[in-house]
């Protein structure tokens, strides 16, 4: 059995685990990340795709007079900021109107969009503005006619959160952390009543490990609750849940490459119709639920989005439309009374139990590096680590160091260097030099068998999923194609991991029954 000794050990390869993996091994701390399963494989690679401050956050500020709610958005807009600049392959600015059905909320959408602008102050991405009604029929053929007073426009941020997360994971590893997928802790170890070690299970393996660290950070978002009950049978729940679900349809229904949001659906929610990955993407939260391995998309969730959009565009959007759903699980702070999980701050807590866990509860895509900041902050003060200071701020993550368009001439085909840029950034040339033949897994998509290589050698993929749903997120745009081109992927990672055709069919089997019934 390994034995191995680490000053700082994640639990947890998501959004948070990751960005403090980064935080502690940029500040020279020896680290080890563990996830589980692939990193994003939760609520990570399933967000709404949003980088942003949280306007309903601030229009309950302003209406209750919250700080706490104002500072949240005030705390989200400073870390879109610095999250478009530090990954720009990966976030960009984002137009996104509301559209408008009674005359007397033009003006009152208006202002307060204008106060998000106010708030953001100099990191702003544009000024809002009012839109004419008969500009928005021009931008949104589809959109209902009937009653339509106008929009009201502003800017946000969007980014590929899958792609992100890997992004950190590798940023983590180039300051030196370990970075492991497919290990699952299993049971901690103690030395007077205080941690001193866990024991980790490698999935792929199948062997067991034990790790010594008198530092272990619980970053597990929805399965916190999970892993601090492995520490302390009487931990006391300080998870709610809710989900987000979201639908992908056709390209056509936003075909400007302007979102829509809707403020507030008849039962308070919110409901986003964005463009992403060249197709539209239709999305809401705040829906109580409970813990899930794989969460899915129930057919009351489809029919919900289904005839929201049918409020607002005058066609019949029909169910075999929809090229890929799913469903991820929000860990929110849970409050002290019975409040819904759309009335929760999103904000986090850091935590430590007697035997000297620590735990990150909470918090959101936009604040991870704000997070990561503060939960190694906090190790360094409550373990008496040699003080180091934070250097993510400014810190360009693995793939945004030096970004150069120029360097796309080097591949011939533009469609496939494009692509590749968005995704892998200042590494696409890499990529496309993998294999001594670039050819495209599916005629419609530029996706490739050279990133296939690249993601098995560069970015820990593992099994085919890895690559189809988070690496590239085939499966969360097109369902349909996923299915289709996985046997070229099999077939490829077969070749690299010299799999027998057991392994192979082990593989196969697995990754059909996930795509068949989870997406």
């Amino acid at each position: 059995m390994e034995n191995l000794k680490y000053d700082i050990v994640v639990i947890g390869g998501g959004a948070t685990g990751s960005g403090i993996a980064v935080d502690s091994a940029s500040r020279g701390f020896k680290t080890l990340l563990l996830e589980k399963n692939d990193f994003s494989e939760g609520t990570s690679s399933r967000s709404t795709k949003l980088v942003h401050g949280g306007l309903r956050y601030l229009e309950a500020a302003v209406k209750s007079l919250d700080k706490d709610q104002y500072n949240l958005v005030k705390e989200g807009l400073i870390e879109r900021s610095r999250l478009l600049k530090n990954a720009p392959h990966l976030c960009s600015k984002l137009t996104l109107v509301t559209p408008i059905y009674k005359w007397w909320e033009l003006p009152y959408m208006f202002v307060g969009l204008s106060l998000y602008d106010l708030v953001s102050g100099k990191r702003g991405l544009g000024r809002s503005s009012i839109v004419s009604k008969k500009k928005m029929f021009d931008n949104f053929p589809s959109i209902k006619k009937d009653g339509l007073v106008g929009g009201v426009k502003y800017y946000d941020g969007s980014f590929n959160d899958a792609r992100l997360n890997i992004s950190l994971v590798q940023t983590a590893k180039k300051y030196g952390a370990t970075c492991k997928n497919y290990h699952e802790a299993k049971s901690f170890i103690y030395n007077e009543e205080k941690i001193s070690g866990l024991v980790v299970e490698d999935k792929i393996a199948n062997k067991e490990i034990v790790i010594q660290s008198n530092i272990i950070i619980n970053a597990t978002g929805a399965f916190s609750d999970k892993i601090r009950l492995l520490d302390d049978k009487k931990a006391k729940k300080m998870l709610d849940l809710s989900s987000g679900i979201h639908i992908v349809l056709n390209k056509k229904y936003l075909p400007n490459n302007e979102g829509l949001m809707i403020p507030k659906t008849e039962d308070g929610r919110v409901l986003f119709i964005l463009p992403w990955m060249g197709k539209c993407l239709v999305g809401t939260t705040d829906e109580s639920t409970s813990l899930s391995e794989h969460p899915e998309v129930a057919p009351s969730d489809v029919e919900y989005l289904l005839k929201h959009l049918e409020i607002y565009f005058d066609l019949k959007i029909q169910k075999e439309e929809i090229l890929s759903q799913w469903c991820g699980i929000r860990p929110l702070v849970a409050p002290d009374n019975n409040s819904s999980t759309s009335k929760i701050v999103r904000d986090h807590i850091i935590t430590s139990s007697d035997s000297g866990l620590i735990s990150i509860i909470g918090g959101k895509w936009t604040t991870y590096r704000k997070m990561a900041q503060e939960t190694v902050d906090y190790t360094i003060s409550n373990f008496n680590l040699e003080l180091k200071e934070c250097k993510t701020k400014k810190l360009k993550l693995v793939g945004s160091e030096n970004l150069k368009k120029s360097l796309l001439k080097k591949i011939d085909n533009k469609e496939i260097a494009d692509h590749l840029y968005k995704l892998y950034g200042d590494n696409a040339l890499k990529v496309y030099k993998s294999v001594e033949k670039v050819e495209k897994l599916h005629s419609n998509y530029h996706y490739t068998n050279a990133e296939v290589v690249y993601c098995i050698e560069n970015e820990l993929v593992k099994k085919p999923l890895d690559f189809i749903v988070r690496r590239t997120t085939i499966a969360l745009i097109d369902r349909k194609v996923a299915i289709e081109i996985l046997e070229k992927v099999l077939i490829i990672m077969q070749n690299e991991f010299s799999w027998n055709e057991n392994e192979l069919n082990i593989n196969r089997i697995e990754s059909l029954e996930i795509l068949n019934n989870y997406l």
